[in-house]
Order: C-alpha cells, then sequence, then structure tokens
C-alpha cells in the first residue's frame, strides 16, 4: 500500500513538472530533453529539473 502510494506521488510530480516544462520558455528541444530525462528517470530526472531545470513563464508587468 506505502508503495502505491509513493508510486502515485512520482506520477502526480513528474507529470506537474513535464506541465511546467511545456509552459516554460525554452526551446523545443531543451523540453523535448527534459521531458525525457523525467519519463525514463521518473524519481532522478525530477529531481534534476528541479534544481536546474527550465523555469516556468514569467509574466512581464
Amino acid at each position: 500500500m506505502l508503495s502505491m502510494i509513493g508510486g502515485l506521488i512520482v506520477l502526480i510530480l513528474d507529470i506537474w513538472a513535464i506541465v511546467s516544462i511545456f509552459g516554460s520558455g525554452t526551446s523545443t528541444g531543451k523540453k523535448v530533453l527534459w521531458i525525457l530525462l523525467i519519463i525514463i528517470l521518473p524519481v532522478i530526472g525530477f529531481i534534476i529539473w528541479l534544481i536546474a531545470g527550465p523555469k516556468g513563464a514569467k509574466a512581464t508587468v
């Protein structure tokens, strides 16, 4: 049961990261590479993205 909850949390975080990558202002090639990293290595890829990934689109005022 605990591993199922952990897996669900990782899935939710990975989906959130992928949606954030789509919304970022980076190039398409970098978006594809980040998404592949998260899909291939869900936990480690998410951690790397969280530290060094493209940031979300900034609102200009």
